[in-house]
């Protein structure tokens, strides 16, 4: 990915996806809760299942920040 492709996307998380919460984080901090951390993906029939350890982020943190990000989502054309 190119610097200002990597700018452009960090932007984004912080401007749109990122709650009040934490916008005080560094992108040190973005990358090593939010990027880098271990993460089983469990998919069952139609849901898809995030585990991690909860120590890096709380779950309802997490959740309200894949909501926002899930708002971003063009919605459907009409038809």
């Amino acid at each position: 990915m190119h610097a200002p492709c990597a700018y452009d996307l960090v932007n984004v998380m912080y401007t749109l996806a990122l709650p009040k919460a934490v916008e005080h984080w560094s992108l040190m901090t973005l990358r090593e809760k939010l990027v880098k951390i271990g993460t089983k993906i469990v998919r069952h029939g139609r849901y898809v299942t995030f585990q991690m350890a909860e120590v890096a982020v709380p779950r309802d943190l997490f959740a309200h920040i894949l909501h926002r990000i899930d708002r971003l989502r063009l919605a459907p054309a009409p038809t």
